[in-house]
């Protein structure tokens, strides 16, 4: 959307465009046997909720300007103290619109202290032809913490008959453990991404793709386990593990058989039901 601007002559200038901007940040911590929230603040177009009920915390983050575009800003805070137990989700995907240029941000920032547990499930982001959006994530992994994370990627929305042809999209990793960079990941795909996606050395024609980190003590361990549950994925799949990371990458033709392959990977590696707003 664009407001109104006139130069000094009454002619009308370059539009001014309207930007969201939005900040949530959440503090948990563990009170007996139970995780409750420390700190909570939000501002602009984002806000959190907290649904209530079970030993963990669940966040859940809602961007009331109803997606992504051109020129938005967003900053994401989640800090699990000691012993404590955070999922941060997201009620439904957040969806990427066409831009008539600037990119989109959002920074997120994440950390867990020791025997805590950081969950980072959000639904998956769609991407409309032409949209531009660059996302950086610093995760902060105390030696003796555990971090998941799942971030899943749909190009287009082929369900709508709207495919990407042009755009821009980057995502950039670095997480720390006990304070050293242990993991640091940069994806880009910028031009014409129809095309590049059709390249066999790219994507071959997949239009969905996700990656799963786990960050813990018994990560390695859990290498074969997670290639059991890799065999019966009717999609491109690999894991593989080291230093204390397990990562998992999906490639998949859409997003109805991300989610499928996903959903149910997800459950057995947690070993408890997905976040509550992914069923809703």
């Amino acid at each position: 959307m664009s407001a109104a601007s006139w130069r000094s002559d009454g002619t009308p200038a370059a539009p001014v465009r309207q930007r969201s901007e939005g900040r949530v940040r959440i503090a948990a911590a563990r009170f007996g046997a139970l995780t409750r929230v420390a700190d909570l603040a939000e501002g602009g177009a984002l806000r959190l909720r907290v649904p209530r009920g079970g030993p963990g915390l669940e966040a859940v983050i809602v961007n009331t300007a109803g997606g992504v575009c051109c020129g938005d800003r967003f900053s994401i805070t989640a800090d699990t103290a000691a012993g404590a137990h955070l999922t941060v989700s997201t009620p439904a995907a957040e969806k990427v619109y066409r831009s008539d240029g600037p990119l989109a941000e959002i920074a997120v920032r994440l950390s867990v202290q020791d025997g805590g547990l950081l969950e980072w499930l959000p639904q998956e982001t769609i991407l409309f032809d032409r949209a531009r959006l660059k996302r950086r994530y610093e995760v902060d992994v105390a030696p003796d913490a555990t971090f998941l994370s799942f971030e899943a990627l749909m190009l287009g929305r082929l369900a709508h008959g709207d495919t990407m042809g042009e755009g821009h999209i980057e995502d950039h990793w670095r997480i720390r453990r006990g304070g050293a960079l242990v993991f640091a990941d940069a994806f880009r795909l910028e031009g014409p991404i129809g095309t590049l996606l059709e390249r066999p050395a790219v994507a071959a024609g997949a239009r969905a793709m996700a990656t799963l980190l786990y960050i813990a003590p018994d990560a390695e361990a859990r290498l074969e386990e997670v290639r059991a549950l890799l065999e019966s994925v009717p999609s491109e799949a690999g894991a593989s593990a080291w230093n204390g990371i397990l990562a998992v990458r999906w490639l998949c033709p859409d997003i109805g058989t991300l989610r499928r392959a996903a959903t149910s990977f997800l459950m057995a590696f947690r070993k408890a039901p997905l976040p509550r707003v992914w069923a809703t």
